[in-house]
């Protein structure tokens, strides 16, 4: 039965589902790269919240879907931007979450970072800042997780220079147990972040950056890039000390970034790997093999739909990934925290459907297509 899906010109086109899901199965842990995937948090459409008020979480659903990313091999970034951080979900209950995220690992064997940050100020001096990534640290720390160092828009706010960035990242370093995941989140991501490492020139800001990790390679387990620029990537990786990683956050351009060339290659911690999961595990497995022109014939298809969810205004491609999660079944309901599942349109919606059913993602397509059936309807289209 086919679909009558809305376009930006406002006119409906049919659409006919695809019949048979893609077999994507569990398998054997990932030996070539290291390969997390920042996970989104399912909001409790039961819970009476307002946009500006806490977060109200389905921890059972929630937990559900770590369990099925770990299942496949990948590892969970947790509490990262994916998760809404900084876009309703609040520092309370992104502790419960890592606390939560981080007991499950280690039942379940799954491997864990967790988002570190200083969303518990919104604005504050150098020292308030250290003391905000401190807490939650000791926090990341105490559960057993890997940290994975966020950037921070107090200290964006606060820090008049590069000299700031140096000290502030300095004193986290040298207090933290076991080596971090420095990231740099670009502000297509965040606009508070723009000019972040003390400079608005990206060259001048690369340079601070590695300045950070020269004085603590001991204590960097690797960078999370998140620039949406190529080749940026790759002359920052090339730059790196020995042993410190390049874990790509380039939701355009990841699979030549996985990869690599005759000089190096990325790990990777994306938000797109959570709708992808399955799929993007089973490319990684083929990349073990040594077969990278198989590992791109399977994911280069993809990166249409990845640039889709994440077009700009790119801070919301959260709403496409929770929808993506629910007409895959992995929720009951298409309801975010913040009430962030109104942040993108009817046609921008069902064009992620038409991508992700061609790619098959869906387990189920029959439930899909009734789901999108159902909020095409809500929105007065009918079939």
């Amino acid at each position: 039965m086919t679909l009558r899906l809305p376009y930006p010109d406002r006119g409906l086109r049919a659409y006919e589902p695809r019949a048979e899901p893609r077999a994507l199965t569990p398998g054997a842990p990932f030996t070539s790269r290291t390969v997390f995937s920042a996970a989104h948090v399912v909001a409790d459409p039961l819970a009476d919240t307002t946009p500006d008020g806490p977060a109200a979480v389905d921890w059972d659903a929630t937990l559900a879907f770590r369990r099925h990313l770990w299942s496949h091999g990948l590892g969970v970034a947790e509490a990262m931007d994916t998760a809404q951080r900084g876009m309703g979900l609040d520092w309370p209950t992104a502790a419960e979450l890592i606390r939560r995220s981080a007991a499950e690992a280690k039942a379940s064997g799954g491997r864990i970072a967790c988002g570190v940050g200083t969303d518990q100020i919104t604005a504050g001096t150098l020292a308030e800042v250290r003391a905000a990534y401190e807490e939650q640290l000791a926090l990341v720390e105490e559960s057993g997780a890997q940290a994975v160092l966020m950037a921070s828009r107090a200290l964006a706010a606060a820090a008049s220079g590069p000299e700031e960035y140096l000290e502030v990242y300095g004193h986290l370093l040298r207090q933290a147990a076991e080596p971090v995941v420095l990231h740099w989140l670009g502000p297509m991501f965040d606009p508070a972040l723009e000019g972040y490492w003390g400079s608005a020139d990206l060259d001048t800001a690369t340079d601070t950056f590695l300045d950070v990790i020269a004085a603590h390679p001991d204590k960097v387990d690797g960078i999370k890039v998140s620039l949406l620029d190529a080749r940026r990537e790759v002359e920052l990786r090339r730059r790196l000390p020995q042993g410190v990683r390049c874990y790509t956050g380039d939701d355009f351009h990841y699979p030549e970034l996985i990869a690599g060339d005759e000089q190096g290659f990325s790990h990777a911690l994306l938000g797109i790997f959570d709708p992808l999961g399955p799929l993007a595990a089973e490319a990684v497995r083929v990349l073990d093999t040594g077969d990278t022109g198989g590992f791109r014939e399977l994911l280069d298809p993809t990166v249409e739909l990845s640039r889709h969810l994440f077009q700009a205004p790119t801070r919301f491609y959260k709403t496409g990934v929770v929808f993506l999660a629910w007409l895959a079944g992995h929720q009951s309901h298409f309801t975010m925290v913040g009430g962030l599942q109104a942040a993108r349109s009817l046609p921008h919606l069902a064009h992620a459907y038409r991508l992700a059913d061609g790619l098959g993602l869906f387990p189920d397509p029959k439930l899909a297509e009734e789901r999108m059936r159902n909020l095409l309807s809500l929105h007065g289209v009918n079939q």
